[in-house]
């Protein structure tokens, strides 16, 4: 990027000056502006207009004391002749930031624009920002005006030089031979950047990490500054950069540490430093902040005072005096504390950022690129090893990205191995439990009889009261204990669809919730009762549990005037999940309408009055439809019912409406269990 006049006038470097004529069809290799009698040089302020300097006294010879500064303008002209009967063409050669050229012949102007900041839009060349076309009509007088400025202090242009178009050619075939394998490198570093940015652009987007977004930060701002290296390059394809040339200058330095702050987030996220090093961790963050905050203030720098003075390169030399070191101390602590499956691809691309980062600096330094002969002398040769070094981390991390997936993935099969272990042991858990209730029910039954048969017989009627009364508790326990494994083979058919379909996230949150759901229903196995608050809290897990299986067409509401009423009220346990499922399954899950609403309401205004409201496709169309066996859930909650009122002094009583409209069509399902103490 620095001294870019110097690399062009390098070239130039053993071109003699074959003659002084002025006469376009005598050039016979070029012409130096400089020195030549017939050309003549001005001094003026940046604003003078061409009107006002037609009238303007004091040319002088043009020699190497007109040098351009920010402040002033220097105005050359000379004349130019065509004394042939063909149409002419020269080229002016002119390697500054900006250069006006004003064409005069028979009183008209042509005006030309080029430079390096001039927009491609602007320029009257398209091609080159150096070089520019002239066209001499035959036996036609021509008087040349040229402009040149420069914003820039430490920037200095050339002096003007004529070429002939043989000498052009040959001149654009040698920078073209020369620069061909450094924008080959260029471009082969721009696709590269391209192909790997569009994957890591697909892994943010569907995995949403906060990884892959500072990786794509990371890439992102590397193009920028792969585009800005591009611009000063003879490059035409994909050099966007020469539309906003000033824009691409301000934004070159500011877009190399705006990417070497994501890469340091990207290295704190990708090694999971925190959980290896919390100080080490606070310093890459302060490290990535100074990045961001350096870059940020270059920005505005550039933008109002860029090299208005002499504190730019003194600017860049500190920086990187403090960022490299400071970055290898990071490096060394990151290797001694952090032990990741992916430090090895850390180790690589960080050693080939460092040697690319340091050669270049070294070089940029020294200014070894300009020594004839040195292994550097080729264009743009710290940008090119920077990019080599950043090319080398960028592949590497690629591939850790790629291995990071592997091991997310190997750690999602671990968990699901764990997942099925523990329900393995949970079953067996449960069968332990229903043996151990068999046994205990046969050890009671035995007992009773023997009572039974030692009883005298005044107590007889007694006995029989007590047996039957025992009798039914055991049935109620036997029929709870046949609900819950109806309720886990449905939980875990519910867990497998959403593994299968690889909503892990979902699968992971409908795990907790089920666990804790499981794990209620295990420590009231041995209730005969419990609050209808209790039961509002299990039935709010099952419904949590359901939605994340249906999506978003599925809503529920659960209406309640007091939770602390419901606390006076007890029921069996689990009794209102059979009716919430069926009127899932059979009466929402079938239905082709687009909101698939389901409601629970609480009323204890005056008893207690359970309802529960669907708008799905009724029982009669259900019946129709059904394909699987009837809701077992459903006839065996009944069940426990009639057992509850039977034996219990509270009478619960159920009531199934199925809901029409005014066509007759079913609208859904209502169940109302009324509570009467």
């Amino acid at each position: 990027m620095k001294k870019i006049a110097p690399v062009i006038v390098f070239l130039l470097v053993g071109l003699c000056s074959l003659s002084a004529q002025m006469k376009a069809d005598s050039l016979p290799s070029r012409v130096d502006l400089v020195g030549h009698p017939e050309v003549k040089a001005l001094r003026s302020t940046r604003e003078e207009s061409l009107e006002k300097i037609l009238k303007t006294d004091g040319w002088k010879a043009y020699d190497s004391s007109f040098a351009t500064t920010p402040e002033t303008a220097i105005w050359i002209k000379f004349p130019l002749e065509n004394t042939t009967p063909d149409t002419l063409t020269t080229y002016l050669f002119q390697s500054g930031f900006h250069m006006d050229l004003y064409l005069q012949n028979d009183g008209e102007f042509e005006h030309f624009k080029n430079g390096y900041l001039i927009p491609l839009g602007e320029r009257s060349e398209s091609k080159w920002s150096f070089f520019t076309e002239l066209v001499l009509l035959p036996f036609q007088n021509y008087q040349c005006y040229i402009r040149i400025t420069n914003s820039y202090k430490k920037y200095r242009s050339n002096m003007p030089i004529l070429y002939s178009r043989l000498d052009y050619l040959d001149f654009m075939d040698k920078v073209r031979t020369n620069q061909a394998p450094s924008i080959a490198f260029i471009y082969t570093y721009i696709i590269s950047l391209c192909c790997i940015l569009v994957f890591a652009l697909v892994f943010c987007f569907r995995l949403r990490k906060q990884v892959y977004f500072y990786y794509l930060g990371y890439l992102f701002f590397q193009l920028l500054y792969a585009l800005g290296v591009l611009k000063f390059s003879i490059a035409t394809v994909g050099n966007i950069a020469r539309h906003a040339p000033a824009t691409s200058m301000i934004v070159f330095e500011p877009a190399q540490f705006t990417f070497i702050g994501f890469y340091i987030l990207f290295i704190l996220h990708l090694l999971e430093v925190k959980s290896f090093s919390k100080p080490l961790s606070k310093a890459l963050i302060g490290l990535g902040i100074f990045c961001f905050a350096y870059a940020f203030l270059r920005l505005i720098y550039n933008y109002h005072m860029w090299d208005t003075d002499n504190a730019e390169e003194l600017i860049f030399y500190i920086v990187r005096a403090i960022v490299i070191p400071f970055n290898l101390v990071l490096f060394v602590w990151i290797m001694v504390k952090v032990k990741h499956p992916l430090m090895k691809y850390f180790v690589l691309g960080q050693s080939l950022f460092f040697i690319g980062a340091f050669v270049s600096s070294f070089i940029s330094f020294t200014e070894l690129h300009f020594v004839p002969g040195s292994i550097f002398n080729f264009p743009y040769a710290q940008n090119i090893i920077f990019q080599a070094g950043l090319l080398g981390e960028v592949f590497c991390f690629s591939i850790a990205l790629g291995e990071k997936v592997f091991l997310i993935q190997k750690e999602k099969d671990r968990a699901s191995q764990k997942l099925i272990e523990q329900l393995q042991q949970n079953q067996i858990m449960e069968e332990k439990m229903r043996k151990e209730l068999d046994e205990q029910v046969q050890q009671k039954t035995e007992e009773l009889i023997q009572l039974y048969s030692e009883m005298e017989k005044q107590k007889e009627e007694q006995i029989k009261r007590s047996f039957a009364e025992r009798l039914r508790d055991m049935k109620m326990l036997a029929l709870r204990s046949q609900m819950n494994p109806h309720f886990i083979f449905n939980s875990l058919n519910a867990l497998k669809n959403l593994v299968m379909l690889s909503r892990e996230e979902d699968a992971i949150q409908y795990l907790d919730n089920f666990s804790v759901l499981l794990r209620t229903i295990l420590q009231n196995s041995s209730k005969n009762t419990i609050t209808v608050e209790e039961e509002l809290e299990m039935l709010e897990l099952y419904l949590s549990l359901e939605k994340s299986r249906l999506g978003e067409d599925f809503s529920y509401t659960i209406r309640c005037d007091s939770r602390e009423a419901l606390s006076q009220f007890t029921i069996p346990p689990l009794l209102l999940q059979p009716f919430v499922e069926n009127a899932i399954w059979h009466g929402l899950h079938p239905s082709g309408k687009p909101e698939k609403k389901l409601s629970v309401t609480f009323d204890t205004s005056q008893q207690l009055q359970i309802t529960i409201e669907d708008n799905g496709v009724g029982r009669k169309e259900s019946g129709k439809t059904k394909k699987t066996h009837p809701s077992a859930g459903t006839r065996i909650t009944q069940e426990r019912l009639s057992l509850y009122n039977h034996i219990s002094e509270a009478k619960m009583h159920l009531n199934i409406l199925d809901l029409e409209n005014d066509q007759g069509m079913p609208e859904g399902t209502r169940i109302t269990i009324t509570y009467n103490g």
